[in-house]
């Protein structure tokens, strides 16, 4: 069935995987910028540069993909602009219809300017925690270490520092190719031994030995992408046939995939919509989930990739409030909490919905 953009933006969504530093407003790029003396900027019409930031991402090269992110970074560098940016993502959601998020940053690429990391970290919960009481919606931050710095166990530590706050979790990110998630097993044993939550990006630039080190390494709770475990599942003629012992594995122990449809195809992870392991994935009875991952740099938004999943998919409002329903049980944050978003705001929402569509 076909669903518009205005049906779908009123479903209660819930975004696990999610990049601060990749969803910016084009005019509040442009306006932090000329607060920040910082003239590296392409243009400053932000049509034109929110064409250009979808331009330069859409190659099928996720190198190509970040290159974006010295922009945007470069003017997240003040408490203010971190605030804001954090606060304007949660208005964001909630005109889209997002109940929940979680969103993800790496302090390291916002001391441009002298602040430490803590400041990074706070400024972000400052602008979220506002977002929240004046939208409603709910939220988990996420510390990013990357592959590429030997920086990882202190972000680690950063991240159970500021748990009371409002971090959740502690993610690896950046470029897999020669950077392997077990260089960093000092800071998952770190988070393991706080009893914190753990998401790794992998299988996206990499095969699926990366997903394989992830979770037996790294003890990842959830997947980033995962698109490459598809070369651990045999199929013939449309049918699977066969699930190598990594794809069992993520699928008898239900580990939550961070799927993000436009991204993967905007990097050369998928080659095309169609061609996404995402169909694969849900029809196996994986424990899916849909994201935005970036929503400037792939133009995008929760509604926009609902609409994707169910056009290529061929999904209805049940295949979509499963999924949703996926991702609140692998968010996060308490179990009790998980429960408020499944039954008081999913379920509701979708049985709301349902009987509208009965009325018309």
């Amino acid at each position: 069935m076909k669903y518009s953009l205005k049906f779908l933006q009123k479903l209660p969504k819930v975004l696990l995987h999610d990049h601060l530093d990749g969803g910016l407003r084009p005019q509040t790029i442009i306006e932090l910028a000329r607060d920040q003396k910082y003239d590296k900027l392409p243009t400053n019409d932000p049509g034109e540069l929110a064409e250009w930031f979808f331009r330069g991402a859409n190659k099928g090269s996720l190198p190509e993909y970040l290159e974006g992110f010295q922009h945007t970074c470069g003017v997240m560098q003040t408490p203010e602009a971190l605030e804001r940016v954090a606060y304007e993502m949660m208005e964001d959601m909630y005109k889209d219809g997002v109940a929940y998020v979680e969103t993800r940053f790496a302090p390291v690429f916002h001391t441009d300017r002298g602040l430490h990391w803590e400041d990074t970290v706070t400024s972000v919960l400052d602008g979220l925690e506002r977002g929240k009481k004046d939208f409603g919606v709910g939220y988990g931050l996420i510390i990013c270490a990357m592959r590429n710095m030997n920086l990882s166990l202190e972000m680690a530590e950063l991240a159970v520092d500021h748990r009371e706050r409002g971090v959740v979790g502690f993610d690896l990110a950046g470029e897999e190719g020669g950077y392997p998630p077990k260089k960093h097993v000092d800071a998952f044993h770190y988070i393991q031994r706080s009893n914190f939550n753990i998401t790794v990006h992998a299988g996206e630039g990499f095969g699926k030995e990366s997903i394989w080190q992830a979770i037996q390494w790294c003890g990842a709770h959830r997947i980033g992408h995962a698109t490459r475990m598809q070369e651990d599942i045999t199929v013939h003629n449309g049918e699977i046939v066969n699930f190598g012992r990594l794809a069992q594995y993520v699928l008898d122990k239900r580990i939550p995939l961070e799927m993000c449809l436009s991204s993967n195809v905007h990097t050369g992870a998928a080659p095309s919509l169609e061609e996404h392991p995402f169909g694969l994935y849900y029809n196996a009875k994986y424990r899916v989930t849909i994201n935005t991952d970036d929503r400037l740099m792939s133009d995008t938004t929760m509604s926009k990739e609902y609409q994707i999943a169910a056009d290529v998919f061929k999904l209805n409002l049940d295949d979509l409030e499963k999924i949703t329903i996926n991702a609140m049980k692998s968010a996060f944050i308490p179990y009790n909490d998980r429960l408020y978003y499944i039954y008081d705001i999913i379920k509701k929402g979708y049985a709301d919905i349902r009987k509208d569509m009965k009325k018309k």
